[in-house]
């Protein structure tokens, strides 16, 4: 099976708008053991749709189309698409009974353009959007399907799992094989030494698909076996994944789809630690990541956004003179950061942080991206430094996982 990707709107191609919709489908085809073959992007010109349309269907045998399906004068892709398959729109009256009850719940007027929205082709059979008010639909001819959806990244997604992956799934059930996937979560470390630290990569290649996935929080490794059936491809996996762990342990911190924050989170709770921060070049971002977690109460104290060096004087207690000396970013101002942190919130476990986010302020001693870390777990104190990269929004997410991954290992100890 061969599956085509058609993403629609003008937003995508000036660059107002990110394409999540082709990468979020592309995945998820691709655990079904559909990978897309091609991926088009093209503007809100029935031209270009229709075109779009008759390329795709003479290669593929799937076409996923989203985008253009509000009730505004450019979204024109359900004419468009109609025209294709020479189908009239007409109207469904039990779409126009929900989409004027839809209004109603909502206790405001209801746009009459929104009417619009309930005319649907004719021969195509009308999926759910149950977070809409755009119908999705598709159609079926020659052994081939062409599914229609919003462009609206929840209300495809929603649509997309209650269903087009099961109809893809129940449709092509034996002919696709199996197709298993894992992924390993690494943090530490960058791209170019972990591909370094597994080379030579034929041990792994010859057994799984391996990708690099760089993000914020550090390094995925996307791995995916294909067999006749699910053992063996799990078998693959989990050789794979052996090898991995064998050269990488100590970067990695999850096999599954956790994030950091969530494995920190579980090792707070399993241990029944509370934790506090003070933060200042990461300005609360390490608070939200914690809190980012159902249930952070249990384990989340407070924390203090010591940005100003008055701020860690009066409140946290760090001394002038330590900042006189050593300097808002250096080891002893980290310290007194975490022992002043201590004293507020008496937490079993605390971090502080503080560093040149950037772009300015940068010295030849301390670079931008410097940063210091404290963790303080159950008394036992490491105070670690950290150079980064030159871009601000970059180094304050690459500050608070690695403080966060700082925690993760003095927890595992």
């Amino acid at each position: 099976m061969k599956a085509e990707i058609i993403t629609i709107g003008d937003e995508l191609l000036n660059g107002s708008t990110q394409n999540t919709n082709a990468t979020w489908i592309a995945d998820q085809m691709w655990r079904i053991g559909i990978p897309a073959q091609f991926i088009t992007v093209i503007g809100d010109n029935a031209d270009a749709i229709r075109d779009a349309l008759a390329r795709s269907l003479s290669r593929v045998n799937i076409v996923l189309l989203t985008g253009g399906l509000g009730p505004t004068h450019d979204d024109i892709t359900k004419k468009s698409v109609a025209d294709f398959f020479d189908s009239e729109l007409v109207e469904n009256k039990d779409l126009r009974v929900r989409i004027e009850q839809r209004f109603a719940d909502r206790g405001v007027p209801m746009p009459l353009v929104n009417l619009e929205q309930a005319l649907v082709p004719e021969e195509a059979k009308l999926l759910p959007n149950e977070l809409g008010t755009a119908a999705s639909f598709y159609f079926e001819r020659n052994n081939q399907l062409c599914f229609v959806m919003p462009g609206v990244p929840a209300e495809m997604q929603q649509t997309m799992q209650d269903a087009v992956l099961p109809l893809l799934k129940q449709k092509y059930a034996g002919q696709t094989g199996s197709i298993v996937y894992q992924t390993i979560r690494t943090t530490g470390i960058f791209e170019s030494s972990l591909f370094e630290t597994l080379s030579p990569l034929n041990e792994i290649t010859q057994l799984v698909n391996l990708a690099f996935l760089p993000h914020r929080a550090g390094v995925d490794l996307r791995l995916g076996a294909h067999a006749a059936k699910t053992k063996e491809a799990q078998e693959k996996i989990t050789a794979a994944v052996e090898i991995i762990l064998r050269k990488t342990s100590q970067f990695v911190y999850e096999i599954g789809e956790r994030t950091l924050e969530q494995v920190i989170a579980e090792l707070l709770l399993q241990k029944q630690f509370t934790i506090s921060v003070a933060e200042s070049c990461t300005g609360g971002l390490i608070g939200n990541l914690l809190t980012n977690i159902p249930g952070s109460s249990n384990y989340f104290c407070g924390g203090v956004i010591a940005y100003a060096n008055s701020v860690k004087q009066q409140l946290l207690g760090v001394q002038e003179k330590t900042l006189n000396q050593y300097g808002a970013v250096s080891a002893e101002t980290a310290q007194g950061m975490l022992w002043g942190l201590k004293g507020i919130f008496n937490s079993d476990c605390a971090l502080a942080i503080t560093g040149i986010a950037g772009p300015t302020g940068g010295t030849a001693e301390k670079p931008v991206g410097t940063v210091f870390i404290g963790s303080l777990v159950k008394g036992d104190m490491q105070i670690c430094k950290f150079i980064f990269h030159r871009e601000r929004l970059i180094n304050k997410h690459r500050f608070a996982y690695a403080a966060l991954n700082l925690l993760r290992q003095k927890l595992l100890e």
